[in-house]
Parts: C-alpha cells; structure tokens; sequence
C-alpha cells in the first residue's frame, strides 16, 4: 500500500516499535528519510542505521536506542510532525521553535538541505519544520 506521508509513516514506525522494545525497525527508504535519520544518529537518540540495496526500493533499517535501566526505555519519549502534507509550516530564521527549551530537538529542511533548528539558525536559515524529536 502506497504511503502519502512517508515522514509521518517513519515516525509512526519508530514509536510503535519502541512501545513493543524492538531493536530495528525496517521502512522503506528516501533521500530525505536517510537525512532524517542521520541527524537523530547524530544527536543521539537512535544507536545507528544502515541502507540495505532490496528490490524494488531500498530499505533503510533503524537501530533504537534504549536507557540502560532495569526497565528499558527508548531514549526518544516523543515525535511529532509539524508540516503535512496537507499544512505545511514554515519558519522564519529568527522564528526557529525551541523544542523542550532546548531539551529537543526541531528538524528543518532548508535551502541548505535537511539540519537540526540549532544549526539552522547558526547558519541564519530559516524553512519547513518537519517534525519535533525530544
């Protein structure tokens, strides 16, 4: 079954499997789904990832993180999408969202390609907030 939102079905994926404790979670994969998750490696909240060449597409496979508890919990508590595609949302680069006050962390797509909120307004860009990671 074709998916409209990709971004949205990534996110859906990452927290039902962190609800069920799995390990990987496996998706279709995208340019902009494979910048996504090299920013969340980067931040530290997924452990790593990887792009496996299959037919027909290829499919990027996700490696979750959890807290070294007792009671394991996935470092990432909480997604949400901001722009839709039914709404998107823009952002000035003097607007950037601070996600948790600053606990989290906002991700843009931007002329310069895809960056986190706090490198956006480093580099004083502003663009379409894709979702929010806390």
């Amino acid at each position: 079954m074709p998916v409209t939102d990709t971004i949205a079905d990534m996110l859906a994926r990452i927290r039902n499997a962190g609800m069920a404790k799995k390990k990987r979670v496996e998706m279709p994969s995208s340019k902009m789904l494979e910048a996504i998750a090299q920013i969340l490696l980067d931040e530290g909240y997924i452990k790593g990832f990887n792009v496996k060449p299959t037919t027909p597409q290829k499919t990027l496979e996700i490696t979750l993180k959890y807290t070294n508890e007792r009671h394991p919990r996935l470092v990432i508590s909480g997604l949400k999408r901001v722009s839709k595609p039914g709404r998107r949302v823009y952002t000035q680069r003097n607007k950037i969202p601070w996600v948790r006050s600053g606990l989290g962390v906002a991700i843009l797509t931007t002329p310069q390609g895809v960056m986190t909120g706090r490198k956006a307004r480093k580099l004083g860009v502003g663009g379409e907030v894709l979702c929010y990671v806390w």
